[in-house]
């Protein structure tokens, strides 16, 4: 004989419902897709695809630091690290700066270099440092900028 007043109990369900996670994806999914071609702002540029590996960090070698002023006026310094306060040697021309680096690179050939020019400098005197570093010998340069 049943009770009329009695219910009957059920058991929690256990299941996640996960319908409405998959539906709130899905939408993300094709904002994210009709969103992203439009992002791609900039200039193009065809950057050459090669391998390449980690520079090794060699604490015995040292590093010159060159500084273009905004006149065209050039200044380095030779040390252990990255020093862009301090000032080793000068020069007022491209042949002189040229001249001194190339002593530098002939008495260690595994230094490296690094360029930091003015930001009111002349894009060509920067250029030209780099190309004269090449011909003093500098295989790779490395540009410092500061962080905004």
């Amino acid at each position: 004989m049943q009770v009329q007043g009695r219910r009957q109990k059920r058991k929690p369900v256990a299941e996640m419902n996960v319908v409405p996670y998959i539906d709130v994806m899905l939408v993300l999914l094709v904002i994210f897709m009709v969103t992203a071609p439009m992002l791609n702002q900039g200039v193009k540029v065809d950057l050459p695809q090669v391998s390449s590996e980690v520079l090794p960090s060699d604490t015995n070698q040292q590093v010159l630091t060159l500084s273009v002023l905004a006149d065209g006026t050039f200044f380095w310094n030779l040390g252990e690290a990255v020093d862009t306060e301090n000032q080793t040697d000068a020069a007022i021309s491209l042949e002189q700066m040229t001249d001194g680096v190339g002593k530098i690179m002939r008495a260690r050939p595994d230094t490296l270099v690094y360029i930091r020019g003015d930001r009111e400098a002349n894009y060509g005197v920067v250029v030209s440092a780099m190309a004269a570093l090449q011909g003093a010998g500098v295989p790779n340069v490395g540009l410092i900028t500061e962080a905004p």
